[in-house]
């Protein structure tokens, strides 16, 4: 599974992708930006129609970019969908990956007739953008069975290779009306028997989740959380998730243990080899460079553990001894129940 990079054209530093930074790492493939950034910068929009996204963003050919609509921010910000500057956008600046121009996300606490309306506004766009390679955006939740059989039903739709699957974060934080977190598993694993091609889950790429999806199949996730994290001086842990190692405003939280420091002076990511434990604490664009680095090194080496022990049949014997957190234990222990119960009996 294919670990996609969120970051924002605000600060693209640190440039994990460039074989020239200390912060490079290897192992990444892919980069996700939003449509929405280059909304707000008419310079750099035109700058990448005309020469490319690769070339605007510095970004090597060998790593993938993947562009998200930007729909959510712009309907949280109560502004216009910009669909048409969207798909023009596309059309010139060439992503390597790219969703339809609008997805309305049916959230839970929403009433029925706004669930309703969301689902037809999104099978619309993935209607009229069919062609091409347009990739189509189903939602989890209440309206997944409907979504399935819409793109099902449609001839160009049901021969898609590709789709994404997003509104699975409100279920995994349990937001309002959602109901426990399994619901979560459940739609993956419907999704995933309903569609033999590649499905791209957005935003759900945590040390936690990413065995989940794994397991489950899902063949890339994306998620901006080693930049969010790092900025309010959270830093992940294989198999622990989310520990306090700089104190920064007011955001609080769990702080490693003894035996998460030791854990933290062994690391071999580029950022711990700088300057240690005491460079992921420091303040500035140095600290946060540091940990984000920390942050993404962490999910992309957990994501090669879970694929080893997967491949070689060890996983379930593994994970127990690896993931400290009660909760999410309990959801892998869902999902492999789940997807056993689905496989075909011999």
């Amino acid at each position: 599974m294919e670990i996609i990079a969120g970051t924002t054209l605000k600060q693209l530093q640190p440039r994990v992708w460039d074989p020239e930074s200390p912060f490079h790492l290897p192992e990444l493939r892919a980069v996700m930006v939003s449509f929405s950034d280059f909304h707000r910068s008419k310079s750099l929009r035109e700058r990448a129609m005309k020469d490319g996204l690769h070339k605007a963003l510095d970004v090597p050919k060998r790593i993938r970019i993947y562009i998200d609509n930007g729909a959510f921010a712009n309907i949280l910000a109560g502004n216009k969908l910009p669909t048409r500057d969207y798909w023009k956008f596309v059309n010139q600046a060439r992503p390597d990956w790219y969703p339809v121009p609008a997805d309305f996300i049916p959230l839970p606490s929403m009433t029925e007739a706004e669930q309703e309306s969301c689902f037809r506004k999104t099978m619309y766009y993935n209607r009229e953008y069919s062609f091409d390679g347009c990739v189509p955006v189903i939602h989890a939740g209440g309206k997944l069975g409907k979504y399935i059989k819409a793109i099902q039903a449609h001839d160009k739709l049901s021969r898609k290779k590709v789709l994404a699957l997003g509104g699975l974060v409100p279920q995994f934080l349990q937001t309002n009306g959602t109901g426990p977190k399994t619901n979560a598993i459940d739609s993956i694993l419907t999704a995933r028997r309903a569609f033999e091609g590649k499905i791209h889950a957005f935003g759900i790429g945590g040390t936690a989740t990413l065995h989940i999806a794994c397991v489950l199949g899902l063949d890339s996730v994306d998620s901006s959380g080693w930049r969010n994290r790092a900025a309010r001086g959270i830093i992940q842990l294989p198999g622990r998730g989310e520990r306090i190692i700089a104190q920064l405003g007011n955001w609080r939280g769990k702080e490693p243990d003894r035996k998460e420091m030791t854990l933290l002076r062994n690391c071999e990511c580029p950022g711990c080899g700088q300057a240690g434990i005491k460079g992921l604490k420091e303040n500035g664009t140095i600290g946060f460079a540091r940990r984000a680095t920390h942050n993404l090194y962490v999910l992309l080496e957990e994501v090669k553990e879970i694929e080893m022990n997967l491949k070689a049949g060890s996983y379930q014997n593994w994970y127990p001894t690896h993931v400290f957190n009660r909760m999410f234990l309990r959801l892998i222990d869902y999902a492999l129940e789940k997807k056993n119960d689905s496989m075909p009996s011999m």
